[in-house]
Parts: structure tokens; C-alpha cells; sequence
């Protein structure tokens, strides 16, 4: 390896980055005892704000150092479709029809479980909706189970080890619950189209394992917590009218069309902003729109595109030295501190390789997806939304990888031994 200055500056920013993302409740409590400069310290405590921070700071330094015309083709030859497109489906994802019709699929799915109704419905939304984003893509499973879970089970009652263990299942179904089909996850979809993977393929090969890891996954924490599930009163939603069926077709007109189109951001953009003046006609059908929850995503997403551009020098080499059993556990390892997908594109980028080091570098990122929050796009989505009803306002990154570890173990199980 021969590094250029500019990527061992990238890779130090990103090590900084990562370990920012450790520290965030330190930068909460700056906020509190320093009044001065609490805002500040409050957007440095935000977990989505940590990359787009320090991807500035790389970015800055590198318009100092080696000018424009570098720094801005670098820049320009970034891919952000996926920021973009985390962003709409988050959005459309959460409106309130499409929340309604996903609350009535869950009580139709739960009410064929043989257990009482919180513990049916509790496990339906870990494992029911996960399989489903192998349709509607990761990033929309995650925004729905999300919301239905802070709405219905994250109240004031729930204890604080009920809420980490479902989010570390929550991130590991959601990861491994994607590789049903060959386009709904991240890391997936970097790897399909080179190697030839589709659908009945991702399934035959890995779709089966993952749903039947997804299953034993949601249905241990269930019974784990059985006792608090039927204690507690499970949290309802205000009574309001239902949203006409018309309008529920209009939003999944617009879902479809954006997850049809998720490779073409000007299309699906274009769908976004006619969903945005379609919600804005009739306002009575919807509730606030997460907008701000989205954007935060997108721009956490973003920042880690911009830093994982420095990182391929010292990656690749990595991955490509270790054979296919070493590199499985590597990549769920690496997973932890890099995007699942940035793995998976190095590998596509490597010509050669066998059937079996390929199926170990995707197994083994989808696997790791769940231990961090930079582990996978879709899980800012679901600390943006959840950490509201976790103390201080924050999801403690330790407390996620601990509550990650065992769901994570039960993939590595399928994966592995089936």
C-alpha cells in the first residue's frame, strides 16, 4: 500500500468520526453545563450530525491543500442516490396512510399468532415487517417498524433493557430481513447486477437462512419479555378518522414508484415532490411528515459516503487477503465501523473471485449490519426516530452493540451451519 496524503488524512478523520460517535452523551453533557456554547455542543451530541461534521472537516482541508478543481471533483464524482432515496422513503414511508395500512396489516398478521395480542403484535413488527422491506426496501421497514414500535411499546412503562434488546433486533432482522430479493438491501445491491445475482437467487441462497434467523430472532426477545408485554398496556394511538382508501392508494402509488425508481434519483425526486404537494392538498389525511428525521439521515448517510470515498486504499487490500471463512467474520467485524455496502462494492470491484468468498463478504456484511449505527443505511433511520423515548434523548452505542450481539450470533448460526 502506498497511500496518498489525502487518504491517510481521510482515514485518521475517519477514525475520529467513529469515535465521535462513541462519545455523543459526552457532548450532551457539554450542552448542559455550558450554556453558552449549548448549541453547539447540542449538534455535535446529535449522532446523524457526526459524519456530515466531519466530512466538512475533511473537505475543508482538502480545498486548503490541494484547491478546487480537486476537492470538487471529488466531490462530484460521489454517489449520493442513496441519501437521496433514504430520504424520500422515510418520508413517505412515515406518512400516515401508509402507517395506517402497515397498522392493519400487523393486526391481521398478529391476530394468526397463538399468543396474547401485545406479544403478537410486539413480535409480528420484529420479524413480519423486516421480511417485508425485502419488497419495500430496507430503508422503509425500518421507518415503519420504527414508528410503530415508539408509538405502541416505547412508552414511559417500558424499561430501558426492554428498549435496547428490541433495537438490537430490530438493526440485525432489518439487515439480514433485506436478502430476500436482489434490490431491497444496501449492501446487496451493490454486489447484484456485477455478479449476477437476482432474486431467485438471493432467496435460494440466502433469503431462506435469513428469514428463519429473522424468526428465531423476534420470537426470543418475545418470550424473553413476555411478562412485561402482557404487563404493559400496549400504547394506542389516538382515535382519529381513517384515511379513505383513495388516498391510501395515492401513497402507495408513490412508494412503489420510488422504490421502483431507486437508482434514478431524478425520477423518484420528481415522485418525492409530488408526494410533498400531494400531502400539502390534503392535510387533513396525513400527520407531521419526517422531514427533519429524514434529512438528518440523509445527511449522516451523506458524510459517510464522502469519508468512505478515502477509505478503499487500506480496505481492499484487507478483504482480498483473507480467504473466504476469515472473510466473513472480517467483514461482519469491519461492518461495525464502516457501511455494510462499502464492503460489498469493494468486493464487486475485484475480479476473480470465488462463488464461496463471494457468499462469505455479503453473508458476512449483512450479518454485522445490526452491531453499530453506522453498520447499515437504514439504522440512522431508527435511532433518529426511537432515541426520543431512550434517556437523555440518546441511544447509548455500547448498550446497541451489546443488545445486538446475540441476535447477531443467531445469524451467524444460519449463515454458517445451514
Amino acid at each position: 500500500m502506498n497511500p496518498t496524503t489525502i487518504q491517510i488524512v481521510g482515514a485518521a478523520i475517519f477514525a475520529i468520526a467513529v469515535l465521535h460517535t462513541f462519545s455523543t452523551k459526552y457532548f450532551g453533557y457539554l450542552a448542559h453545563s455550558n450554556a453558552r456554547h449549548a448549541g453547539i455542543w447540542h449538534l455535535l451530541g446529535e449522532v446523524e450530525v457526526v459524519f456530515g461534521f466531519w466530512a466538512m472537516v475533511m473537505m475543508v482541508w482538502m480545498f486548503s491543500l490541494e484547491g478546487k478543481e480537486v476537492a470538487t471533483h471529488y466531490l462530484d464524482t460521489r454517489n449520493f442516490t442513496e441519501p437521496m432515496f433514504v430520504f424520500a422513503i422515510m418520508v413517505i414511508a412515515g406518512s400516515r396512510p401508509i402507517l395506517d395500512l402497515a397498522a392493519a396489516l400487523v393486526a391481521a398478521v398478529a391476530r394468526l399468532i397463538p399468543l396474547d395480542r401485545n406479544p403478537a403484535t410486539y413480535f409480528t413488527l420484529l420479524c413480519f415487517v423486516p421480511l417485508l422491506g425485502s419488497l419495500i426496501t430496507e430503508p422503509a421497514a425500518m421507518t415503519l417498524a420504527a414508528l410503530m414500535l415508539r408509538d405502541r411499546y416505547f412508552g414511559e412503562r417500558a424499561s430501558t433493557r426492554f428498549k435496547y434488546a428490541t433495537l438490537g433486533v430490530l438493526f440485525v432482522n432489518i439487515s439480514i430481513g433485506g436478502v430476500l430479493t436482489s434490490y431491497a438491501a444496501p449492501p446487496v445491491l451493490m454486489v447484484a447486477g456485477t455478479w449476477g445475482w437476482d432474486s431467485a437467487y438471493m432467496l435460494t441462497h440466502f433469503g431462506w437462512k435469513a428469514a428463519l434467523a429473522v424468526v428465531v430472532n423476534a420470537l426470543a426477545v418475545t418470550l424473553f419479555f413476555a411478562d412485561e408485554l402482557r404487563r404493559g398496556r400496549q400504547d394506542e394511538t389516538t382515535r382519529r378518522p381513517s384515511v379513505p382508501l383513495p388516498a391510501i392508494l395515492v401513497h402507495l402509488l408513490f412508494l412503489a414508484g420510488v422504490v421502483a425508481f431507486a437508482h434514478h434519483p431524478a425520477v423518484f425526486m420528481a415522485l418525492f415532490l409530488f408526494f410533498m404537494g400531494f400531502a400539502t392538498a390534503y392535510p387533513r389525511h396525513q400527520d407531521r411528515l419526517i422531514l427533519r428525521e429524514g434529512l438528518l439521515v440523509a445527511f449522516f448517510l451523506a458524510g459517510l459516503i464522502v469519508l468512505g470515498g478515502q477509505q478503499a486504499w487500506w480496505l481492499q487490500p484487507l478483504l482480498t487477503g483473507m480467504d473466504a471463512t476469515a472473510v466473513y467474520y472480517g467483514a461482519t467485524a469491519l461492518t461495525a465501523i464502516t457501511d455494510n455496502a462499502a464492503l460489498t462494492y469493494l468486493g464487486s470491484l475485484v475480479q476473480g473471485l470465488s462463488d464461496e468468498f463471494k457468499y462469505a463478504l455479503v453473508a458476512g456484511a449483512v450479518t454485522g449490519g445490526g452491531l453499530t449505527i453506522i453498520a447499515n443505511a437504514p439504522n440512522p433511520a431508527g435511532v433518529s426516530i426511537l432515541k426520543g423515548r431512550f434517556r437523555d434523548e440518546a441511544v447509548h452505542p455500547l448498550g446497541l452493540f451489546a443488545s445486538a450481539l446475540p441476535p447477531t450470533l443467531v445469524a451467524v448460526l444460519a449463515f454458517r451451519l445451514l
